[in-house]
């Protein structure tokens, strides 16, 4: 069993923050009391090399529960994301029964609560059962005791535009957000992978670009036309970079994520015919690999979101056409950012800290999580050493294996996640928490 962990007084000695400057925290309870230099405290951690960032925030994770448990579960995915430095994360609502009633989000609340490895925020279902028929109970769940913000029928497209529109409507009178899977359905009928060279090649059904890429225009032109909040799941391509490039430079309240997965793997992997590399959207080109680095550089894209979507063994071990789509990211995503943005020299660990944490809070709402480290602040942080280079294994917390990263040598590695003052993980190890 992991080491239980508890709050106390303590104190990180020597961490560098994200402007390059050192300092000691001290921890009382579950806030910061004090950064400085010199602080002493009964219990102190040499934390000399390491980077201490706000925990991070994760706006689109499958925790698979209720109904999935044999693929994830609430506690083992909490614990995935701890181990990737996440405080928060903001669980999808296509389990079963589809989170599309209070009673269901409430549900999941409660068990990130039992867990107690980070927050967990459920993300209510745009239309009853995910059908893209009729709109769910959308007042119901923002007014429930798990307080929903965001709302999403991720896995599949609202692809009616009267029900997108009467959805932006809608949450606009709360202060909600619509976070649209774009991907025209008739469009994408059978499709497999990326429609291009290497789909002809190999003879599968190609997922043409511009099946994401003309939803996110008609979205962005309905969020303008009732001034409405608009986020933008899982950018894949280069054209939905100028989309929302063009939308944001119009005033046009949207916001749009990219995953680790398409910041790092293109098509090509597909000629493997291994179905790890199978995802929605697909893996596209280098040149949207490309693009992809280059909007979230510049700030067109706002954050990255893991899109963590474990399956259990038989769904991804057989052949490409019979295996779902879907990939793990909780653990693996920090070290993608890192190589993105630090190790390409392009960018900084202030525009990292931006894009896993203060960035998905402030669109989410989520008022403990993303702040900056200063006394006073919730004591959520992630500490990490950025000089190691490791090669990704395929041991995880979470229940299912279906990562695409294992073999790759990436930068970075995540020493210790503490979450409102406790550690949740401690030497890159997991700690025990909560009711466990």
């Amino acid at each position: 069993m992991p080491a239980k962990s508890i709050k106390e007084n303590y104190v990180l000695k020597n961490v560098m923050l994200a402007d390059g400057s050192s300092a000691d925290i001290q921890v009382v309870g579950d806030k910061i009391s004090a950064i400085g230099s010199g602080l002493e405290a009964e219990r102190q951690i040499d934390c000399s090399g390491l980077v201490a960032l706000p925990g991070f925030v994760d706006l689109h994770t499958h925790l698979r529960e209720p109904g999935f448990e044999q693929s994830e579960t609430v506690l083992t995915g909490t614990q995935s994301a701890a181990l990737g430095g996440f405080t928060a994360v903001h669980a999808m609502a296509n389990t079963m029964p589809v989170a599309d009633t209070a009673g269901v989000v409430e549900q999941v609340a409660a068990l990130g609560t039992e867990a107690g490895y980070a927050d967990v925020y459920p993300i209510g279902a745009v239309t009853v059962g995910l059908e893209g028929k009729q709109l769910a109970e959308l007042g119901a769940m923002a007014n429930s005791k798990a307080q929903v913000k965001v709302f999403s029928d991720d896995g599949k497209c609202v692809y009616d535009p009267v029900i997108m529109r009467r959805a932006l409507e809608y949450v606009k009178t709360f202060g909600g957000v619509i976070a649209q899977h774009a991907q025209e359905p008739r469009l994408t009928d059978g499709a497999q992978m990326n429609e291009g060279a290497v789909s002809a090649e190999l003879g599968l059904t190609g997922w043409p670009a511009v099946a994401e890429e003309s939803i996110i225009a008609r979205d962005v032109l309905l969020a303008e036309h009732v001034d409405s909040r608009l986020h933008i799941c899982h950018l894949s391509t280069a054209g939905s970079v100028e989309i929302i490039r063009w939308a944001k430079a119009r005033g046009i309240k949207v916001t749009a994520e990219v995953t680790p997965h398409h910041l790092l793997l293109t098509d090509e992997l597909a000629r493997t015919y291994d179905s790890v590399y199978k995802v929605n959207p697909p893996l596209r080109t280098q040149k949207d690999v490309e693009a992809l680095r280059a909007g979230l550089i510049d700030g067109t894209i706002d954050i990255i979101a893991t899109d963590h979507a474990p399956h259990p063994i038989e769904a991804k071990d057989c052949e490409w056409n019979a295996a779902a789509f879907g990939m793990l990211g909780l653990e693996i995503a920090a070290s993608v950012a890192q190589e993105v943005l630090i190790e390409s020299g392009k960018s900084s660990w202030t525009r990292l800290a931006e894009v896993l944490s203060k960035n998905p809070a402030a669109i989410a709402g989520d008022l403990e999580q993303g702040q900056e480290l200063k006394a006073g602040a919730v004591a959520n942080i992630v500490l990490i050493d950025p000089t190691t280079k490791r090669k990704v294994v395929a041991d995880s917390a979470s229940k299912s294996k279906n990562s695409p990263y294992v073999g790759l040598e990436l930068p970075g590695a995540v020493r210790h996640t503490i979450y409102r003052g406790y550690f949740t993980v401690e030497d890159s190890k997991l700690a025990e928490v909560g009711n466990n």
